[in-house]
This record gives structure tokens, C-alpha cells and sequence, in this order.
């Protein structure tokens, strides 16, 4: 699927100490690293010579935390800036020039993070396809208003290929585009009550070709493994801690 404004186009974690964390990666999903096209301070790790994410000192230079963001394709991010300040959500980084494109950093209304990009795109990176990420998730206490705000900052009312459908059986808003799910939204459906319990983030969620083999090098490296391995619709799933602090999802069969 290419790749169009308003989809998730990219996912890159800030790091700390680079070193310790491209070793904790390496051992547990088997990337490689490479400096990125962007500048000083950011890496793209690979697999098969495969862009699967990026890497950045942004924890240390723009002062954020340490965590995975995701990343959406913008026409303008000016504009789509604008429209999350609109929307009472908050705008922390940029947006920026970095390297040939434009970046900023933003938190939805409810408090998860989320990045715009407006430039060039990683030639065939897409959720659910080769080493990209296999799934993404926003957990937040009422994705039917998640999906409403998303859906106006990233403008899908005016591109025909975008959808939203609500999954009754994982009781998840889907994310479509061209007919195919791209993202979940999960934490209270279309018809369930807004849950304020959930700690409201996007996970990224890496395929492991043996999920058990994966949690031990984790472990190994200075991971932690936040929760035990649990059956979920997409496949066994577990949330991992990198040693610099990162959260993400371990999905496996």
C-alpha cells in the first residue's frame, strides 16, 4: 500500500544512550543500524536491508522522553499544527526542519503522543508489511473520540480512501485505508463509556519470529518484561521495556 496523507508513515524512538540500546535491539529483533539521511543524532535500524524504525537523541537534545512515537503523513504540518492547537490538544516540538523534510512533535487530547512528518517517505515501509512495525494501537479512554480527532487534524473526511469501522469482536476502532486496517483504537468502542483509567499512548507492536527466544535476549540485554506473554487477536503478544526506558509490544505466533 502506498503510502497517503494522513496514514501512519513512520515510527522512531528516543533514545539516551544509543549504544546500550542499538545492542538491546539488535539482540532482541535483530536490527542493524545505519546513520539516517536526517543528520546528526538520528539512525534508522534495518532488517534484510529493510527500513524497519528510527532512532533519535531527541531525549537529549529537545529535552522529551524517552518512548516509541508514531509518525503521520502531512501534506503541511504548519497547518495540521494549527488544527491540533484548535482541537485543544498541545503541539510540544515544531514543527521543524529536519533533514530534507518537516517534523513536530504533539500530544492528542488525551494525552498521547504523536508525531507529524511532511517530506520524503521510506520506500516501502507500511504497517504490516515486511519488518515494519506489525500493528499500532492507541490505548485512550474513548476511541470513538480519539478517532474524531484524528480523523479532522489528519483531514480523512476529504480523502476518499480513508475509513473508520468499528470492530465489535476486539471492541477497536479501525483505522482503514483503501479497505485496509493500517491502526487500532482501543479503550472504549462507539458504543462503550470512555474508560479514565487508561494511561493513554500509541504502542507499536514488533513481529518476533519466536516471541519466547525474543523476552530472553531482552532480558539478557537489559530489558524488562513489563507483562507476561497473553493470547491476543493478532497472536501472542508481550510489553517490553528497553533499557533506556522504551515501551513496546512483542507480537508473535
Amino acid at each position: 500500500m502506498d503510502s497517503v496523507p494522513g496514514v501512519p508513515c513512520w515510527v522512531s524512538l528516543t533514545v539516551r544512550d544509543r549504544q546500550a540500546t542499538e545492542d538491546f535491539y539488535g539482540s532482541v529483533l535483530g536490527w542493524s543500524f545505519t546513520d539516517s539521511s536526517l543528520g546528526p543524532g538520528f539512525r534508522t535500524a534495518t532488517r534484510e536491508g529493510d527500513p524497519v524504525a528510527g532512532f533519535n537523541e531527541a531525549a537529549v537534545s529537545w529535552q522529551l522522553p524517552v518512548r516509541w512515537t508514531v509518525f503521520f503523513s502531512v501534506d503541511d504540518a504548519d497547518l495540521v499544527c494549527e488544527r491540533v492547537r484548535e482541537r485543544g490538544a498541545t503541539v510540544a516540538v515544531g514543527p521543524l526542519r529536519v533533514g530534507e523534510g518537516r517534523a513536530a512533535m504533539a500530544a492528542d487530547p488525551y494525552g498521547a503522543a504523536f508525531g507529524v512528518w511532511q517530506g520524503e517517505l521510506p520506500r516501502g515501509w507500511a504497517v504490516g508489511a515486511g519488518h515494519a512495525p506489525a500493528w499500532l494501537e492507541l490505548r485512550t479512554g474513548d476511541a470513538f473520540a480519539a478517532a474524531l480527532f484524528y480523523g479532522a487534524v489528519l483531514d480523512w473526511t476529504k480523502n476518499p480512501s480513508h475509513g473508520v469501522s468499528y470492530e465489535e469482536q476486539s471492541d477497536e476502532v479501525h483505522i482503514l485505508v483503501d479497505g485496509e486496517t493500517v491502526a487500532g483504537l482501543r479503550g472504549g468502542g462507539i458504543e462503550a463509556a470512555s474508560d479514565p483509567q487508561v494511561r493513554t499512548r500509541w504502542d507499536v507492536y514488533f513481529r518476533a519470529s519466536d516471541i519466547d527466544a525474543a523476552l530472553g535476549a531482552a532480558e539478557r540485554t537489559g530489558g524488562t518484561v513489563v507483562s507476561p506473554v497473553q493470547r491476543a487477536p493478532h497472536g501472542r503478544v508481550a510489553t517490553v521495556r528497553d533499557p533506556d526506558g522504551g515501551l513496546f509490544r512483542l507480537l508473535g505466533s
